[in-house]
C-alpha cells in the first residue's frame, strides 16, 4: 500500500511538472495575443483548422490554442485563467481527470481543451449532471466559443429529434449524461439514417466526473415498452407483507440491505395464499411479488429512498438528494412501493434497449473529466475507464479549519448539539451550510431550528427547483442553509460582505455519508479560493453508517467513558478524536468497496450484452446505410436457415428415420406455396442434395418476387423493411429474456456454479438462438410477404418516455408489416 501511494504521488508530481512547463509556454504568449485586435484573435481559429488540414496534430498547436482561448476569455468573460487552470486544461486534453478543489474555476479550465479538440470538427461533448448546469454553461461559455468562431449546441430532454440533430452537429455540445445515453439507444432503434441525431463519439469532457462515472454507474439506462399488468398481485403481496413481524416472520440484514422470510413467515404465506408449497415452480411469480413487497415495506424508506409527489412515487438520488424525474425502480419494486403507499400502480414494462454508463462512455475515442473529489476512486477510474486522476494544486492555499468528528450517544443529543452550534455561529453573523444525508433529516432539523426562531432555507428533493437561488445566497451574512448531499454541486457559494471577518462559511455535516467523496464535497463548499471557513461533522452511534459498519472499538471506547460518568451528563457527552475519524473512514472504505464490487458486477454482466449489442447495432446500421442491394445477405440467411432445418430433420443415422414430413411443413410455411412442393420431391436425396434443392426452389421464388417490384430501389426498401422489423422484434425479446436470465442466475450459486460464468455461457447460447430465429423469420417474411407498392419502414417499438432506473411503461406500438 505504501508503494502504491508513493507511485500515485510520484505520478502526480511528474504530470504536474510536465503540465507546468506547458503552462509556462502558454503564459509566455500572453503579450503576443493581447496585442491582437478582436478580428485577428478570431482569425486564429481558421489558421488552426488550416494547420490541422495540412497534417498537424492537436498536440502541435495546443500551446497557441490555449493562449488564444485564455486571451479571448479575458475579453469576453472578464476571466483570465491562472497557471493551475492551464495545467488542468492540459490534463483534460490528455484524456485524464483534473481534480480541482471547489471554487478553483473548473468551468473556465475546460474551455481550453474543449476549444482545442473542437477544432478537429468531430464534435466535443461537455457532460454535466443536470439540465440547469448544461443550460447555464452553454450560455455563459458559449459566448466565448462563438467569439472564436465555433458553434455551440445544447441538448435537452424537451427537444425533438430535429433540434437534437442540430445540437449534435455543433462543434461543442452541452448535455447531461442521461440524455447522451438515451440518444445513443434511440439512434439504434430508428429505421432511417436521417432519423439519427448523434455523430460518432469523439471526445467527452465530464464535469463532476465522479458523480456521473462512479455514483450513477450502478444504474443502467433502460428504454422500456409496456408489458402485462398485475396490480392485484402487488396489492395482495403488500397486504401480506404489512402483517408480518421482524425476526418472527422475516429477517433483515442491514449491511447487505437484504430481507427474507423465516420458516414461520413461509408458513403464514402458504396459509394466506392457500398453497401447499410456496416455492413450487408455479408460484414463482407470487414469490417474486412477496420479495418485492418485503423490500418496499421494510428496506425502502419514505423521504430517504423516495418521496410521494402528486400521487406519484419518485426516487431520491442517494448521492445528491435530488428527485430523479422519469426514473423508476426495476423488476416490479416501484410497483410494490406504489402498493405500499396506496397510490396508482403503473403498468409493468419490458426492456427494449439498455446500456450502462461505463460502456457508453468507453465508446468515446477520448474521455476526460474534472471534479473536486476523485482521488479516492482513482483505482476504479484507471481499471474501468483507463484514465488517471491528477490533483491540481489550488491557486491559493486552503485555510479552512477542518475539525475532527464529534460522536454522540444518540440522535437526540447529536441534533441538540448541531442546533446549539448553528445558534452560536448565526448569532455572530457567520453563514452556515448544514449537510444532511436524507430528506427526512433535513426536515427534522428544520423543525428544530423553527423552534429556536432561527431563519433558514431548506434545499432538498422537494424544492430542488430553487437550488441555484438558495445556494447563491448561502454565503451571505447570517444565512443558514440546510441541504441534502447535492449542496449546490456545480454552483459556487460566494461570501457576502463582512463574512470573511466572522470566519467565512461554516459547514456542518449531520452524518457521514457512505462515500468519503460526498463528505469531501460538502467540506469543499467552504474555504474556496483561499477564503476562511470551517467544517465539522456530528455523528451518533444511531447513525445508519455507524449501525451498519461502526467499529466495535468505537462502541467499547464509548461504553468505558459512560461507565466512568455516573451523572446524568453522559447523554450529552461527545467523543472528539482523530482516531474516531479514522475508524469512520475505515467503515466508509468498506462501503465504498462494496459499492465498487456492485458497479463492477453490473459492468461484468453488461459486458456480455455489450458484445451482443455491438454486433446487432453494427449490422443494423449496415442495413440502414446499404445503398445498392441486400439480396446477397438475404440469400445467405435463407441458405443457413435451410441448413439448420435439414440438419435437424436428418440427424438420425438411418434415412427411414429422417423427419421429412417436418421438413416439408417447414418448406410449405417458410419457403414456397404447398402446391409447388410434394413429399416425393424430398425423398431419395442426401442431406446436401436436400439443402441445394430447397435453396434453389427458394431463390427462384425470391427472384420472381423481386421482379414484381419497381426496380432496385424499391427492392432494396422491401428488404430493409423485412430485416429491420424482424431484427428489432427479436432483439427486444432477447434483451428482455437476458434481463430475466440475469435476475434468476444468482440462484445458481447454490449449485456451486459461478453465476457470471453461467450468464456468459447461456447468454451466448441465447444470442446464437436469436440469430437463428432472425434468419428464419426473415426467410419466412421474404418468401411469404405479399408485394405491394407502398413499401415503407416503421419502427417496431415507438417509446414516448424514457427510463433509466428500471421499468417505466411506454406507449409501445407494434406495427404491421407493409410490403
Amino acid at each position: 500500500m505504501a508503494n502504491f501511494l508513493k507511485n500515485l504521488i510520484e505520478n502526480d508530481n511528474a504530470e504536474l511538472r510536465r503540465t507546468g512547463k506547458l503552462a509556462d509556454q502558454v503564459m509566455a504568449l500572453e503579450g503576443k495575443y493581447q496585442e491582437m485586435t478582436d478580428e485577428e484573435l478570431r482569425a486564429q481559429t481558421t489558421i488552426f483548422k488550416e494547420q490541422l488540414a495540412k497534417g498537424k496534430s492537436l498536440d502541435d498547436i495546443q500551446i497557441e490554442a490555449f493562449a488564444v482561448v485564455r486571451e479571448a476569455a479575458r475579453r469576453v468573460l472578464g476571466l483570465f485563467p491562472y497557471k493551475v487552470q492551464i495545467q488542468g486544461g492540459f490534463v483534460i486534453h490528455n484524456g485524464d481527470i483534473a481534480e480541482m478543489k471547489t471554487g478553483e474555476g473548473k468551468t473556465l479550465t475546460e474551455t481550453m481543451p474543449v476549444y482545442l479538440n473542437a477544432l478537429s470538427g468531430k464534435g466535443v461533448h461537455v457532460v454535466t449532471v443536470n439540465d440547469y448546469l448544461a443550460t447555464r454553461d452553454s450560455k455563459e461559455m458559449g459566448e466565448l466559443y462563438n467569439f472564436l468562431g465555433l458553434t455551440v449546441g445544447l441538448n435537452l430532454n424537451s427537444m425533438n429529434a430535429e433540434q437534437k440533430r442540430a445540437a449534435y452537429a455543433c462543434d461543442i455540445t452541452y448535455s447531461t449524461n442521461n440524455e447522451l445515453g438515451f440518444d445513443y439507444l434511440r439512434d439504434n432503434m430508428v429505421v432511417y439514417k436521417s432519423q439519427m441525431v448523434q455523430r460518432p463519439l469523439y471526445f467527452a469532457v465530464v464535469d463532476e466526473v465522479d458523480s456521473i462515472l462512479i455514483d450513477e454507474a450502478r444504474t443502467p439506462l433502460i428504454i422500456s415498452g409496456q408489458a402485462e399488468k398485475s396490480t392485484a398481485l402487488y396489492n395482495r403481496a403488500d397486504y401480506f407483507a404489512k402483517g408480518l413481524r421482524e425476526d418472527e416472520d422475516y429477517t433483515i440484514d442491514l449491511t447487505a440491505k437484504s430481507i427474507a422470510l423465516t420458516d414461520l413467515g413461509v408458513d403464514k404465506a402458504e396459509k394466506i395464499f392457500r398453497l401447499n408449497n410456496l416455492y413450487d415452480v408455479e408460484n414463482s411469480a407470487l414469490v417474486h411479488h412477496i420479495d418485492q413487497a418485503l423490500r418496499a415495506n421494510y428496506i425502502m424508506l419514505y423521504d430517504i429512498d423516495y418521496v410521494v409527489d402528486e400521487g406519484e412515487v419518485k426516487i431520491v438520488d442517494p448521492f445528491t438528494g435530488r428527485i430523479m424525474d422519469g426514473r423508476r425502480y426495476s423488476d416490479g419494486l416501484h410497483q410494490a412501493i406504489e402498493a405500499k403507499e396506496n397510490v396508482e400502480i403503473q403498468d409493468e414494462s419490458k426492456t427494449m434497449a439498455t446500456i450502462t454508463f461505463q460502456n457508453y462512455f468507453r465508446m468515446y475515442k477520448k474521455l476526460s473529466g474534472m471534479t473536486g473529489t476523485a482521488k479516492t476512486e482513482e483505482e476504479e477510474f484507471r481499471e474501468i475507464y483507463n484514465i488517471n486522476v491528477v490533483s491540481i494544486p489550488t491557486n491559493r492555499p486552503v485555510i479552512r479549519d477542518d475539525q475532527a468528528d464529534l460522536l454522540y450517544p444518540n440522535l437526540k443529543s447529536k441534533f441538540a448539539a448541531v442546533v446549539e452550534e448553528i445558534k452560536q455561529r448565526h448569532a455572530k453573523g457567520q453563514p452556515v451550510l448544514v449537510g444532511t444525508v436524507a430528506v427526512e433529516t433535513s426536515e427534522y432539523l428544520s423543525r428544530l431550528l423553527d423552534r429556536e426562531g432561527i431563519p433558514h432555507e431548506v434545499l432538498n428533493a422537494k424544492n430542488h427547483f430553487k437550488e441555484a437561488e438558495i445556494v447563491m445566497s448561502a454565503g451571505q451574512r447570517g444565512a443558514v442553509t440546510i441541504a441534502t448531499n447535492m449542496a449546490g454541486r456545480g454552483t459556487d457559494i460566494k461570501l457576502g460582505s463582512g463574512v470573511k471577518e466572522v470566519g467565512g462559511l461554516a459547514v456542518i455535516g449531520t452524518e457521514r455519508h457512505e462515500s468519503r467523496r460526498i463528505d469531501n464535497q460538502l467540506r469543499g463548499r467552504a474555504g474556496r479560493q483561499g477564503d476562511p471557513g470551517a467544517s465539522q461533522f456530528y455523528l451518533s452511534l444511531e447513525d445508519d453508517l455507524m449501525r451498519r459498519f461502526g467499529s466495535d472499538r468505537v462502541q467499547a471506547v464509548w461504553e468505558r467513558l459512560n461507565l466512568a460518568d455516573d451523572s446524568q451528563e453522559g447523554e450529552d457527552m461527545a467523543i472528539q478524536s482523530k482516531m474516531l475519524s479514522r475508524q469512520v473512514e475505515s467503515a466508509q472504505k468498506r462501503v465504498e468497496g462494496n459499492n465498487y464490487d456492485t458497479r463492477k458486477s453490473v459492468l461484468e454482466y453488461d459486458e456480455v450484452m455489450r458484445e451482443q449489442r455491438e454486433v446487432i447495432y453494427g449490422q443494423r446500421l449496415q442495413v440502414i446505410n446499404e445503398e445498392e442491394s441486400l439480396t446477397p445477405y438475404i440469400k445467405a440467411m435463407i441458405r443457413r436457415t435451410i441448413e439448420r432445418e435439414v440438419a435437424f430433420a436428418t440427424e438420425a443415422d438411418k434415412k427411414k428415420d429422417w423427419k421429412l414430413d417436418g421438413l416439408l411443413d417447414f418448406a410449405h410455411n417458410y419457403l414456397t406455396h404447398p402446391d409447388n412442393l410434394q413429399r416425393s420431391d424430398l425423398e431419395n436425396k442426401s442431406a446436401k442434395q436436400l439443402i441445394d434443392y430447397l435453396y434453389n426452389q427458394a431463390v427462384a421464388a425470391y427472384d420472381e418476387k423481386l421482379a414484381l417490384l419497381n426496380g432496385p430501389e424499391q427492392a432494396l426498401e422491401f428488404e430493409k423493411v423485412i430485416i429491420l422489423r424482424v431484427v428489432d422484434s427479436k432483439w427486444t425479446d432477447h434483451i428482455d429474456a437476458m434481463d430475466h436470465l440475469r435476475q434468476g442466475v444468482g440462484l445458481r450459486a447454490y449449485a456451486q456454479t459461478n453465476p457470471l460464468t453461467e450468464y456468459q455461457t447461456e447468454g451466448y447460447e441465447r444470442f446464437q438462438e436469436m440469430i437463428a430465429a432472425i434468419e428464419k423469420d426473415v426467410t419466412r417474411y421474404i418468401m411469404k410477404a405479399q408485394i405491394r407498392q407502398n413499401v415503407e419502414r416503421e419502427q417496431v417499438n415507438q417509446p414516448v418516455r424514457r427510463v433509466d432506473n428500471g421499468s417505466m411503461p411506454l406507449n409501445q406500438t407494434v406495427k404491421t408489416l407493409k410490403g
